[in-house]
């Protein structure tokens, strides 16, 4: 009988002295063949020589096989899920005797699904403002504006200034760009050039520092105080179009402005209840968590914080932050993330549940879709990409993400929408 505790199990083993006699048997035949001795011809060394020359390896290789097969059998008899590597001790293993052992292992936990059709979760129906239609117009507007070349005079507030410059000290490696252009004055602009440059006449140099904050986005000014001489070339000023008809028409097929506010309104409407959605599935699946206790494979968990640290870091690459410098603390990461990581491993699992219990998957014809996308976007064969994904495992990961995605979009349908929470009280 197998030691039961949560998803830990342990079973003691034992292989009949006939088993091992005859798996011995065996290997001894195989190192026979191969052995190799002076004064005998290649395959005619004696056994008792082979088996007293190689007994180290030849008991090695026994093993292997044997406690194995003999894991696998146990498991197949009482139906064991098991996930992880199993752990053998208490091994014993003397000629003439069985082969006896303990095993460790985790399995899949059953559990029983409970309600999960009918749970409450936040929505209204979004709506696009006004105000929030004007912002996106503006947005357009500004990516549409002109650069026009003033006249030399002394640079002002609100001037786009065109500017080579160069690091003399406090950056490394050096600072250089041949032309840039910043706003004089703009939210985005370090204050020290604004006013350093305040005044200048194109064609004058400037020698000036830049202090940069601590979470300054690219990390090798991060913090630092850098010496700059700054040349500046240009002054221009922006100009925007009007919005209207004319300005509608240019951004595409639009006959009249109201035409796009109408696109723009049904676009943020998309996004909002995109949005929402997302938070009301989070919202399911946080209730169904909390409604189901069950244990967790240890082994899933500690995927799961491979996946979170392996996330965090390539957050922190897309910023420009060198990961190989980065010495991430597993045994700090474990026990700050574990209770998320935990929850995530349940969340997933009930997921799989509900999906087996409703017959959810990913059709062939969704699985070919997301392929074929991949395929653009790396300007590849589709079957090319098809056969690396399959090769690398990414296939299967894919039906599997889809499958998640339509089971989290039964839920929400079946879901009972109530009025999220008033974030003003």
């Amino acid at each position: 009988m197998a030691l039961i505790e949560g998803c830990r199990h342990e079973v003691s083993i034992t292989i009949p002295v006939v088993d091992v006699e005859s798996e011995t048997a065996k290997v001894l035949k195989e190192f026979q063949k191969k052995a190799s001795m002076p004064g005998f011809r290649p395959g005619k060394v004696p056994v008792s020589m082979v088996r007293q020359r190689f007994a180290g390896d030849i008991r090695q290789h026994v093993l292997e096989h044997l406690v194995p097969h003999a894991l696998q059998e146990r498991f197949k008899q009482e139906n064991l899920n098991v996930v992880g590597q199993p752990e053998v001790k208490d091994l014993k293993f003397e000629e003439g005797q069985p082969v006896e052992f303990k095993a460790s292992f985790e399995v899949a936990p059953e559990f029983e699904l409970g309600e999960y059709t009918g749970v409450e979760a936040p929505w209204s129906e979004p709506q696009a403002t006004d105000e929030e239609i004007g912002k996106r117009i503006e947005e357009v507007r500004n990516q549409k504006a002109e650069y026009v070349n003033l006249d030399p005079r002394p640079a002002e507030s609100g001037d786009f200034a065109v500017i080579s410059l160069e690091s003399i000290s406090g950056a490394e490696p050096p600072v250089k760009s041949d032309e840039m252009i910043v706003e004089l004055g703009g939210a985005d602009t370090m204050p020290a050039f604004t006013e350093n440059l305040i005044g200048a006449t194109p064609g004058d140099t400037r020698e000036f520092d830049v202090t940069y904050p601590e979470d300054y986005g690219q990390e090798k000014l991060a913090g630092k105080t850098v010496r700059f001489s700054v040349h500046l070339k240009q002054l221009r000023k922006r100009e925007l179009p009007e919005v209207n008809d004319e300005f509608a028409k240019d951004l595409g097929d639009f006959k009249s402005l109201e035409e796009l506010r109408e696109e723009v309104r049904r676009g943020i409407q998309r996004e909002k209840e995109h949005h929402a959605q997302e938070t009301a599935k989070s919202a399911i699946i946080d209730k169904l968590v909390d409604a189901h206790e069950f244990p967790v494979p240890e082994a899933f968990v500690n995927r799961q914080l491979e996946i979170q640290a392996e996330n965090y870091l390539r957050t922190l690459a897309a910023q420009g932050v060198d990961i190989q410098n980065i010495k991430l603390d597993w045994e700090k990461l474990k026990e700050s993330q574990k209770d998320r990581a935990v929850r995530d491993v349940r969340a997933s699992l009930l997921l799989e549940k509900v999906a087996d219990r409703e017959a959810i998957g990913a059709t062939q014809e969704e699985v070919d879709r997301e392929v074929q996308r991949i395929a653009r976007s790396a300007k590849e064969a589709p079957a090319a990409v098809r056969m690396r994904l399959e090769k690398d495992g990414t296939l299967s990961r894919i039906a599997s993400r889809i499958r998640t995605e339509k089971t989290l979009g039964f839920l929400f349908d079946k879901s009972r929408k109530v009025a999220p929470p008033d974030k003003s009280e």
